[in-house]
């Protein structure tokens, strides 16, 4: 899923052309998120040694006030009665040793400390930790069935005369798998049919590999309800998933039709000249295999993807801050019930609940039996579990950070650079500062959930709603995966398609500065609204 970064695999080695004898083995491998993620916390636990202590005053709407802050003292050097902060060798082990059970199930209190024992608001990540869960577990219960691949298979046998249908309506349906759910580790399975259309087609299997990368990928980068970016961003900003849901809808559907035309045409020349082709066409892949052979989808399946559709179509709703929105179009109360009316709220606890109560029915409509589908949601689960650690320590990180109270230390330096910047300046640099940590932290939920505590309130500063930081936060981290070499993803795409990494990368390189540019264009047009 985008995705997700939050399903965290070892990177995939650079996949080599046909025949070409095998290269040495590396003497480096890229680190997974979580390494990543754990030599960060140390990095900034260290850092906290020397980092001076210190806090703003909050406005009413617990947003700090410019201007108001004002550093602690060390407890050694403070007085009797004077607030100060431990730093004691033995004080800030003990903080290091329980930030990532913290980052899980900590408590924040009213000084803005995280600890297990505190009474105050969960700031640990349960919630979403959970959720990551059960939408593995939910996914795979869907895939069991083969209800998905077998309603991309023949969605595309049925447009396999129309090649130009194809492509939008395929990179269309990738591209909203991409923006609702951050679907991306699932397209895995679906190059090899993808590459034996379009060569049917008259197409290179470049044409095949893109149309999943450049619909799924544009889809993520381009998310609005996408809970593993967009949902974990928000959270980590004190927002809602909704707020920012009209500029990045209309990125969307900008992006995602650029992405399309940049295939087309890219699609139509090789078509039309073979010698334009990046990738060649000395294919081993018959026309009609694989293409020709797919079996009609039947009841039990079409059902499973209706409730799948379904689910997601209420999650969507349920996230849409309605009545938020109808006040600031219509002046009034939004006409009709939300989910937060039948449950009392609807975040990612009430969430978690709908897709494991989905994925059972899809288990009983799809024939898994009881105990297919309690394995099945385990297993599924279980592949996703290192995606939901990644946001633990990524929290654990933020929890040293607060318990030292250097975040607010961080921002005053942080201050005196966004002060007198203009809001358009602060929007582009939101977008801009987060492609080096995207390369640094793949995983779309731990960098959402390391950066936004230190960007959303600077935001504030520059005058700049917190939803624009998430938007430039989550284009950052789309656009790196779409090039980064850590991807599994992308490299095992690329493999299956015997496609090298330097002949994508020539293809994708002037869609990538297309996009760059875009965004630059959408953050700054989001700070006039």
């Amino acid at each position: 899923m985008t995705d997700r970064e939050h399903k965290d695999e070892p990177a995939v080695d650079q996949p080599v052309e046909e025949e070409t004898p095998p290269s040495k083995k590396s003497k480096f491998s890229f680190p997974t998120a979580l390494t990543v993620l754990a030599i960060v916390l140390l990095v900034v636990w260290i850092a906290a040694f020397f980092i001076p202590s210190g806090v703003y005053e909050m406005d009413e709407a617990g947003s700090p006030i410019p201007g108001s802050y004002q550093e602690i003292p060390k407890c050694g050097d403070a007085g009797d009665d004077t607030v100060c902060v431990d730093k004691s060798p033995l004080s800030m082990f003990q903080n290091l040793w329980v930030a990532t059970p913290n980052g899980l199930y900590g408590i924040e209190d009213e000084t803005g400390a995280v600890q297990s024992y505190n009474e105050g608001f969960l700031f640990g990540s349960a919630e979403i930790f959970l959720f990551v869960l059960v939408m593995g577990a939910f996914i795979a219960v869907t895939m069991k069935t083969g209800a998905i691949e077998l309603g991309i298979k023949r969605l595309a046998l049925r447009f396999r005369n129309s090649p130009t249908w194809l492509i939008v309506i395929l990179m269309a349906v990738f591209a909203l798998g991409g923006t609702t759910y951050g679907m991306w580790e699932e397209t895995l399975g679906f190059y090899t049919l993808m590459i034996a259309l379009v060569i049917a087609m008259g197409f290179d299997r470049m044409v095949g590999v893109a149309i999943i990368f450049l619909g799924a990928g544009t889809g993520v980068l381009a998310s609005t309800v996408n809970p593993f970016a967009t949902g974990v961003a928000s959270d980590a900003a004190d927002i809602g998933i909704g707020d920012g849901l009209p500029l990045r809808v209309l990125m969307w559907l900008v992006l995602v039709a650029i992405a399309i035309l940049y295939v087309l045409r890219y699609a139509n020349r090789v078509k039309k000249d073979h010698s334009k082709s990046i990738v060649g066409f000395d294919i081993d892949v018959e026309p009609d295999e694989e293409a020709g052979d797919i079996e009609k989808m039947s009841r039990r399946q079409t059902w499973s993807l209706v409730v799948f559709g379904l689910a997601f179509v209420v999650m969507i709703y349920g996230f849409i801050p309605w009545n938020d929105l109808w006040q600031e179009m219509f002046g009034g109360d939004f006409p009709l019930p939300t989910m937060a009316d039948f449950l009392g709220d609807f975040y990612f606890t009430e969430a978690s609940m709908l897709f494991i109560v989905a994925a059972v029915i899809i288990g009983i409509i799809g024939g898994l039996g009881e105990k297919g589908t309690v394995n099945t949601m385990v297993a599924g689960g279980a592949d996703f579990l290192s995606a939901a650690l990644v946001i633990v320590v990524a929290r654990a990180i933020t929890i040293i950070m607060k318990n030292t109270f250097i975040i607010d230390t961080i921002l005053d330096w942080m201050e005196g650079i966004v002060t007198g910047t203009s809001s358009v300046v602060f929007a582009e640099l939101a977008f801009l500062v987060n492609i080096p940590i995207a390369f640094l932290v793949p995983s779309s939920s731990g960098h959402a959930a390391l950066v936004m505590p230190i960007i959303a309130p600077l935001a504030d500063f520059a005058g700049v709603a917190r939803s624009l930081a998430v938007t430039g936060y989550q284009s950052a981290s789309g656009l790196v995966n779409l090039i980064t070499p850590t991807s599994a993803v992308l490299m095992g795409g690329l493999a299956l398609g015997k496609i090298g990494y330097d002949k994508y990368l020539k293809f994708v390189g002037p869609y990538l500065g297309i996009v760059f540019v875009a965004v630059m264009v959408f953050v700054a047009l989001g700070t006039l609204f």
